[in-house]
């Protein structure tokens, strides 16, 4: 007989658990989508969304998951016949060189595999051997979510700098926007890209570019199309053109919702901290489990880690043995694997931990794949709950 009858929890890498006040907000009529509320509430998102990605530059808002922003930040920057630079870490950044490959772009592939970040010594290298500088644009995501890799940013911005390269440095944030530590503008990236349903704790549907001075110049020499324009979203008075049509209206009252408790109550360094705690809580329990079994944490150096979702290694099958007895019995829904093959297929699972959570939900999420374990006989370590509430007692 089951155990699930209790509210369930989604421990998916994205869309992530949305708080019950930010579903309380989108519950409304339709608003006027010319003048009012609605227009004086989304004057008040960009400041805020400025803060989450540490920047001062302007930024776009379009209707779309996060594979639109990766084409709108295609679209205002290289053209069919250009050439962009593919940082392959992971599955999401190939599969982002394919949409520019489907819109005529040359991409060059530099393939570091599931389990690693990118060796900025061969990017540097790659990168001054384009002496004609061919390559427009060189695209990177901070977080993989497949293999739950993190770039090191600043030093991808710092190979490309010792490259004496001219090309835009484009970051995918998706995953990691309001839970990984980033500055947009220290950092040195001309582009990033967001969406709504991960960190920023409202349901899928919108997304962000933000794009700086030289991107905004690379624009002059591309023909984006009506609906990617950054500019006629930047720089119009009329409420309308900002998103070329009617406004994701109910998306725009949750994310000022949202954006208040990110910005607001918590302060977007409180976050990074709260996110990097929980994350090392559950890494910590992974491998008190794996002392005694197979599983072990996709990436091995907790410093190439991301604190937004968790990819781990376990036995043959045991992995999706796991996934299914938790949601059957217990109503914990975890990751399906993405970006592996074959058996390893069977052998991989992801937890995400972003966004609106806290320790009796990342304790619940534990203490279930414990017990998934015992009812299913797979070996492991006795100890992964105590040395993850030992990590949750000492922060601060």
């Amino acid at each position: 007989m089951s155990l699930n009858f209790g509210r369930p929890q989604l421990s998916i890498p994205g869309p992530s658990i949305m708080p019950d006040r930010v579903l309380a907000a989108m519950h409304r009529p339709s608003p006027n989508i010319y003048a009012g509320a609605l227009v004086e509430l989304v004057d008040t998102l960009y400041p805020d969304l400025r803060t989450v990605a540490q920047t001062k530059h302007k930024l776009a808002i379009y209707i779309s998951n996060g594979h639109g922003a990766w084409e709108a930040a295609l679209k205002n920057t290289v053209k069919a016949g250009d050439k962009v630079l593919i940082i392959g870490t992971g599955k999401f950044p190939l599969t982002w060189g394919e949409m520019a490959r489907s819109h005529g772009i040359e991409t060059q592939v530099i393939d570091f595999g599931m389990q690693t970040d990118c060796d900025t010594e061969v990017l540097s290298q790659v990168l001054s051997k384009d002496t004609n500088n061919e390559i427009k644009a060189v695209l990177a995501v901070q977080t993989d979510t497949a293999s739950s890799v993190k770039n090191n940013i600043p030093a991808l911005r710092n190979a490309i700098d010792a490259a004496d390269h001219d090309a835009l440095f484009m970051v995918d944030c998706i995953a990691s926007l309001g839970c990984d530590e980033y500055h947009m503008d220290d950092w040195g990236v001309d582009v990033t890209i967001a969406a709504c349903q991960k960190g920023l704790m409202t349901p899928a549907g919108i997304a962000f570019v933000y794009f700086n001075e030289k991107a905004e110049d690379a624009r002059k020499r591309v023909e984006p199309g009506e609906y990617w324009d950054w500019v006629l979203r930047t720089s119009s008075d009329i409420f309308y053109r900002q998103f070329d049509g009617t406004a994701p209206t109910h998306h725009l009252f949750g994310l000022r919702e949202a954006l208040d408790i990110l910005v607001h109550e918590e302060g977007i360094k409180a976050c990074w901290n709260r996110h990097a705690t929980l994350s090392k809580a559950i890494w910590t329990a992974i491998d008190a489990w794996g002392l005694k079994g197979n599983l072990e944490l996709n990436i091995p150096d907790s410093s190439k880690r991301s604190c937004a979702v968790t990819t781990l290694k376990t036995g043959a099958g045991e992995a999706s043995q796991i996934r299914q007895w938790c949601e059957a019995n217990a109503g914990l829904t975890l990751g399906i694997p993405l970006g592996f093959e074959g058996d390893d297929f069977d052998c991989h699972l992801r937890i995400g931990h972003m966004g609106h959570l806290n320790p009796p939900m990342v304790m619940g999420t534990l203490g279930t794949i414990e017990t998934a374990m015992k009812a299913l006989d797979i070996p492991h370590g006795e100890t992964g709950l105590s040395a993850a509430t030992q990590i949750l007692a000492n922060h601060h």
